[in-house]
Protein backbone atom coordinates (compact mmCIF):
# COMPACT_ATOMS: atom_id res chain seq x y z
CA UNK A 1 0.00 0.00 0.00
CA UNK A 2 1.26 3.31 -0.84
CA UNK A 3 2.27 6.02 1.85
CA UNK A 4 2.46 9.44 0.85
CA UNK A 5 3.88 12.00 2.96
CA UNK A 6 2.42 15.90 2.58
CA UNK A 7 5.54 18.35 2.57
CA UNK A 8 4.76 21.92 3.98
CA UNK A 9 8.35 23.37 3.97
CA UNK A 10 7.33 26.49 5.70
CA UNK A 11 6.68 24.40 8.62
CA UNK A 12 3.45 26.32 9.24
CA UNK A 13 1.02 29.06 8.91
CA UNK A 14 0.71 32.83 9.22
CA UNK A 15 -1.81 35.44 8.93
CA UNK A 16 -3.60 35.69 5.61
CA UNK A 17 -1.65 32.17 4.31
CA UNK A 18 -4.17 29.70 2.70
CA UNK A 19 -3.23 26.00 2.26
CA UNK A 20 -4.92 23.62 0.28
CA UNK A 21 -4.65 19.94 -0.11
CA UNK A 22 -6.39 18.22 -2.47
CA UNK A 23 -6.09 14.47 -3.18
CA UNK A 24 -7.97 12.52 -5.47
CA UNK A 25 -7.88 8.78 -5.20
CA UNK A 26 -8.70 6.94 -8.39
CA UNK A 27 -10.87 3.79 -8.91
CA UNK A 28 -9.43 0.66 -6.69
CA UNK A 29 -6.44 2.48 -5.64
CA UNK A 30 -5.55 2.44 -2.20
CA UNK A 31 -3.10 5.15 -0.27
CA UNK A 32 -2.10 6.21 3.27
CA UNK A 33 -2.01 9.61 3.70
CA UNK A 34 0.30 11.64 6.59
CA UNK A 35 2.36 14.14 7.57
CA UNK A 36 6.16 14.30 9.06
CA UNK A 37 5.29 17.09 11.58
CA UNK A 38 2.29 19.11 13.16
CA UNK A 39 0.98 22.12 11.59
CA UNK A 40 1.28 25.33 13.09
CA UNK A 41 -1.09 28.05 12.53
CA UNK A 42 0.46 30.75 14.31
CA UNK A 43 -0.82 34.26 16.23
CA UNK A 44 -2.71 36.46 13.95
CA UNK A 45 -2.40 40.06 12.95
CA UNK A 46 -6.16 40.03 12.58
CA UNK A 47 -5.95 38.47 9.57
CA UNK A 48 -7.46 34.40 8.99
CA UNK A 49 -5.17 31.78 8.21
CA UNK A 50 -7.10 29.05 5.79
CA UNK A 51 -6.19 25.32 5.94
CA UNK A 52 -8.70 23.80 3.47
CA UNK A 53 -8.37 19.93 2.86
CA UNK A 54 -10.86 18.74 0.56
CA UNK A 55 -10.63 14.53 -0.08
CA UNK A 56 -12.23 12.89 -3.00
CA UNK A 57 -11.89 8.77 -3.00
CA UNK A 58 -13.43 7.17 -6.11
CA UNK A 59 -15.25 3.70 -6.06
CA UNK A 60 -13.58 0.24 -4.51
CA UNK A 61 -10.47 2.74 -3.51
CA UNK A 62 -9.62 3.23 -0.21
CA UNK A 63 -7.91 6.67 1.89
CA UNK A 64 -6.21 6.64 5.42
CA UNK A 65 -5.48 10.36 6.34
CA UNK A 66 -3.46 10.20 8.80
CA UNK A 67 -1.81 13.36 9.73
CA UNK A 68 0.07 14.82 12.33
CA UNK A 69 -2.11 17.36 15.12
CA UNK A 70 -3.13 20.93 13.74
CA UNK A 71 -1.35 23.05 16.81
CA UNK A 72 -3.64 26.47 17.10
CA UNK A 73 -1.30 29.09 18.96
CA UNK A 74 -2.28 31.64 21.23
CA UNK A 75 -3.97 34.76 19.79
CA UNK A 76 -4.48 32.94 15.82
CA UNK A 77 -7.19 33.30 13.79
CA UNK A 78 -7.66 30.06 12.25
CA UNK A 79 -10.21 28.34 10.26
CA UNK A 80 -9.77 24.76 9.49
CA UNK A 81 -12.02 22.74 6.43
CA UNK A 82 -11.61 18.61 5.97
CA UNK A 83 -14.25 17.56 3.35
CA UNK A 84 -14.23 13.84 2.40
CA UNK A 85 -16.57 12.77 -0.95
CA UNK A 86 -16.27 8.86 -1.08
CA UNK A 87 -18.05 7.40 -4.06
CA UNK A 88 -19.65 4.07 -4.66
CA UNK A 89 -18.09 1.37 -2.06
CA UNK A 90 -15.33 3.57 -1.38
CA UNK A 91 -13.36 3.49 1.81
CA UNK A 92 -12.03 5.92 3.96
CA UNK A 93 -10.39 6.34 7.34
CA UNK A 94 -8.80 9.34 8.64
CA UNK A 95 -8.43 11.18 11.99
CA UNK A 96 -8.45 15.28 12.82
CA UNK A 97 -6.37 15.87 16.07
CA UNK A 98 -6.72 19.81 17.37
CA UNK A 99 -4.65 21.68 19.82
CA UNK A 100 -5.71 24.21 21.49
CA UNK A 101 -2.54 26.58 22.55
CA UNK A 102 0.98 24.89 23.53
CA UNK A 103 -0.02 23.25 26.74
CA UNK A 104 3.63 21.17 26.79
CA UNK A 105 5.26 24.92 27.97
CA UNK A 106 2.19 26.26 29.39
CA UNK A 107 0.48 28.55 26.73
CA UNK A 108 -3.16 28.18 27.02
CA UNK A 109 -5.45 29.65 24.46
CA UNK A 110 -6.78 32.74 26.01
CA UNK A 111 -7.79 34.44 22.80
CA UNK A 112 -8.12 34.00 19.36
CA UNK A 113 -10.50 31.67 17.13
CA UNK A 114 -10.24 28.78 15.53
CA UNK A 115 -12.83 27.65 13.26
CA UNK A 116 -13.19 23.97 12.52
CA UNK A 117 -15.28 22.04 9.55
CA UNK A 118 -15.23 18.30 9.47
CA UNK A 119 -17.60 16.77 6.67
CA UNK A 120 -17.74 13.10 5.66
CA UNK A 121 -20.21 12.31 2.34
CA UNK A 122 -21.06 9.67 0.14
CA UNK A 123 -22.35 9.82 -3.31
CA UNK A 124 -23.46 13.53 -2.25
CA UNK A 125 -24.96 12.44 0.90
CA UNK A 126 -23.93 13.94 4.16
CA UNK A 127 -22.62 10.86 6.91
CA UNK A 128 -21.51 12.92 9.13
CA UNK A 129 -21.43 16.82 9.46
CA UNK A 130 -19.56 19.03 12.39
CA UNK A 131 -18.81 22.28 12.43
CA UNK A 132 -16.87 24.15 16.18
CA UNK A 133 -15.89 27.44 16.71
CA UNK A 134 -13.48 27.35 19.75
CA UNK A 135 -13.36 31.33 20.78
CA UNK A 136 -14.35 32.90 23.72
CA UNK A 137 -14.04 30.74 26.88
CA UNK A 138 -15.33 27.59 24.89
CA UNK A 139 -12.25 25.79 26.28
CA UNK A 140 -12.68 26.66 29.66
CA UNK A 141 -15.94 26.35 30.31
CA UNK A 142 -18.01 23.44 31.51
CA UNK A 143 -20.11 23.39 28.91
CA UNK A 144 -17.18 23.55 26.27
CA UNK A 145 -13.95 21.61 26.66
CA UNK A 146 -14.21 21.64 30.34
CA UNK A 147 -10.11 23.40 30.74
CA UNK A 148 -9.10 20.61 27.85
CA UNK A 149 -6.55 21.61 25.36
CA UNK A 150 -6.76 18.99 22.76
CA UNK A 151 -9.81 17.25 20.63
CA UNK A 152 -9.62 14.63 17.73
CA UNK A 153 -11.78 12.78 16.06
CA UNK A 154 -11.63 9.63 13.93
CA UNK A 155 -14.32 8.75 11.11
CA UNK A 156 -14.26 5.79 9.00
CA UNK A 157 -17.03 4.72 6.86
CA UNK A 158 -17.00 1.40 4.58
CA UNK A 159 -19.69 -0.90 2.85
CA UNK A 160 -16.75 -3.88 4.45
CA UNK A 161 -18.12 -2.74 7.96
CA UNK A 162 -21.45 -3.66 7.31
CA UNK A 163 -22.72 -5.88 9.66
CA UNK A 164 -19.58 -5.72 12.35
CA UNK A 165 -19.65 -2.36 13.16
CA UNK A 166 -21.46 -3.30 16.18
CA UNK A 167 -18.64 -5.36 17.82
CA UNK A 168 -16.11 -2.81 16.22
CA UNK A 169 -17.78 -0.15 18.22
CA UNK A 170 -17.59 -2.99 21.85
CA UNK A 171 -13.83 -3.00 21.23
CA UNK A 172 -13.26 0.74 20.42
CA UNK A 173 -14.61 1.52 23.74
CA UNK A 174 -12.75 -1.11 25.18
CA UNK A 175 -9.25 0.10 23.56
CA UNK A 176 -7.45 1.20 27.15
CA UNK A 177 -7.06 5.36 27.80
CA UNK A 178 -5.57 7.55 30.02
CA UNK A 179 -8.01 8.25 32.90
CA UNK A 180 -7.11 11.75 32.69
CA UNK A 181 -9.31 11.79 29.20
CA UNK A 182 -12.58 11.08 28.07
CA UNK A 183 -12.99 9.06 24.88
CA UNK A 184 -16.37 7.75 23.20
CA UNK A 185 -17.23 5.63 20.03
CA UNK A 186 -20.39 5.95 18.42
CA UNK A 187 -22.20 5.03 15.01
CA UNK A 188 -23.48 7.83 13.14
CA UNK A 189 -25.41 7.59 9.55
CA UNK A 190 -23.08 4.72 8.61
CA UNK A 191 -20.26 6.19 9.87
CA UNK A 192 -18.04 4.90 13.26
CA UNK A 193 -16.93 8.28 14.94
CA UNK A 194 -14.31 7.61 17.64
CA UNK A 195 -13.71 10.99 19.53
CA UNK A 196 -11.10 12.23 22.05
CA UNK A 197 -10.89 15.10 24.53
CA UNK A 198 -7.92 15.61 26.84
CA UNK A 199 -4.65 17.35 27.59
CA UNK A 200 -2.06 15.61 25.33
CA UNK A 201 -1.96 15.78 21.67
CA UNK A 202 0.62 12.48 21.75
CA UNK A 203 -2.17 10.61 23.98
CA UNK A 204 -4.95 11.73 21.36
CA UNK A 205 -2.78 9.93 18.45
CA UNK A 206 -1.52 6.73 20.29
CA UNK A 207 -5.50 6.17 20.99
CA UNK A 208 -6.43 6.84 17.36
CA UNK A 209 -3.07 4.53 16.44
CA UNK A 210 -4.55 1.76 18.54
CA UNK A 211 -8.30 2.54 16.86
CA UNK A 212 -6.27 2.29 13.51
CA UNK A 213 -4.58 -1.15 14.31
CA UNK A 214 -8.04 -2.26 14.87
CA UNK A 215 -9.91 -1.09 12.23
CA UNK A 216 -7.41 -1.88 9.24
CA UNK A 217 -7.76 -5.71 8.91
CA UNK A 218 -11.48 -5.80 8.32
CA UNK A 219 -10.90 -2.20 6.09
CA UNK A 220 -8.07 -3.12 4.15
CA UNK A 221 -7.64 -6.65 4.81
CA UNK A 222 -4.08 -6.52 5.86
CA UNK A 223 -2.41 -5.35 9.50
CA UNK A 224 -1.86 -1.99 10.23
CA UNK A 225 1.81 -0.83 8.69
CA UNK A 226 3.30 2.07 10.44
CA UNK A 227 4.62 5.37 8.17
CA UNK A 228 8.59 4.87 8.74
CA UNK A 229 8.55 9.19 8.88
CA UNK A 230 6.42 8.64 12.59
CA UNK A 231 9.97 7.30 14.13
CA UNK A 232 11.65 10.36 12.83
Amino acid sequence: MCHVYILHPPGGLVPGDTLAIDIDVRERARVLVTSPAATKIYRSDGRTARQIQTLRVGPGALLEWLPQETIVFEGAQAQVRTAVELTGDAAFLGWEILCLGRPACGEAFRSGACRQHWELWRDGRPLVLERANFKDDVQRAAWGLRGAAVTGTLLVSSPMLDGVAGGLLDDLRALPSDSRDLCSATLVGGAVVLRYLGGSAERARKLFEKAWCLLRPPLGNRPACFPRVWST
